[in-house]
């Protein structure tokens, strides 16, 4: 026999003749015609330099060959069909270690109800939070081996990366309780900040790379207005600790200055600017797209990240083949 012109396909015609015993069952287990079958039959006969089934009746009975290779065909297909269809996770036995990126942001407003699903779901994966410059993203992404990035989605992606968006991101004005000025003013929590206030406080900004210009003062900017920036981090949570602490005032994501304020003692209210909300998405690489634990993976986190746009504006579509 010569393995290398066999046509493999008609290893399933033979699987399925030696399962039915008929040409005609045979051919509706596989998808084809009784002739179709009864041609690829005596291609197998050629091939195998064996008759394989001889007739009784309405019945075909394998040889004592195709009897003998039955079973191990039979596995071996079995075996092919699993191969090919890649492998499987099963969350409660993995020991993956998952690798997420993305600011303090989530490390407060994500991991820990990942925390808690992941445990009970699957106890023995691993799941890691990588600081993420924003600018840097896709070498980010291929240094740390990073499974989902998750960050502002502000243009298009290279090549060779889905996305799938989970929450606008809107903004609060937010200053320590009783800030003096603000008091002065007759501003309560809830209330807008006048304008002239508002550029005239002392601002401090999150960046991760630095920045001390955000797209808050783009809106000034057309307004022919500019605020005093003082300080910039590239931490959220140093941003709130310091406004805590002091005079100083910021624009916050809303959900996260909801989720801190009565921690921090600190008062919300509404910017004097429209402030544009960001998209937020997951990002990873296409090459992940189809595998079995990634999607489980992406399926969790975009789960537990999806109830941040409630009160927010309907979410796009994302690129997700």
């Amino acid at each position: 026999m010569n393995f290398a012109s066999l046509d493999l396909n008609l290893l399933k015609v033979l699987d399925a003749l030696l399962r039915e015993g008929s040409t005609v069952r045979a051919g509706q287990r596989v998808g084809l015609s009784q002739p179709a079958v009864s041609s690829a039959l005596g291609r197998l006969r050629h091939a195998l330099g064996d008759p394989l089934f001889l007739r009784e009746g309405n019945r075909l009975v394998p040889t004592d060959f195709a009897t003998a290779i039955a079973p191990e065909l039979a596995e071996t297909l079995e075996r092919m069909e699993r191969f090919l269809s890649g492998p499987g996770f099963d969350p409660t036995t993995a020991d993956t270690v998952f690798r997420l990126s993305g600011t303090d942001y989530f490390g407060v407003l994500l991991m820990p109800r990942l925390a808690e699903r992941v445990s009970r779901e699957a106890p023995g994966v691993q799941t890691i939070l990588i600081d993420l410059v924003t600018e840097a993203y896709i070498d980010t992404i291929d240094k740390y081996g990073v499974d989902i990035a998750l960050m502002p989605k502000v243009g298009d992606l290279p090549a060779g990366f889905h996305w799938r968006p989970f929450a606008w991101a809107s903004f609060v004005f937010a200053a320590r309780k009783d800030h003096p000025r603000l008091a002065r003013a007759g501003v309560n929590p809830g209330e807008t900040v006048p304008l002239d206030l508002f550029c005239d406080l002392s601002h401090v900004v999150m960046s991760p790379e630095g920045k001390t210009e955000t797209l808050s003062d783009d809106v000034l900017a057309r307004m022919g207005r500019a605020r005093r920036t003082v300080m910039s981090m590239p931490y959220f949570a140093g941003i709130y600790l310091a406004l805590e602490q002091s005079d100083l005032v910021a624009l916050l994501p809303t959900k996260l200055a909801g989720h801190v304020a009565e921690r921090h003692g600190l008062a919300l209210y509404r910017p004097p600017i429209e402030v544009p909300p960001v998209l937020l998405a997951m990002v990873w690489k296409a090459t992940a797209t189809s595998n079995p634990a990634h999607r489980w993976l992406r399926e969790v986190v975009f789960d537990e990240l999806v109830w941040m746009n409630e009160g927010e504006p309907p979410l796009p579509r994302g690129v997700e083949r």
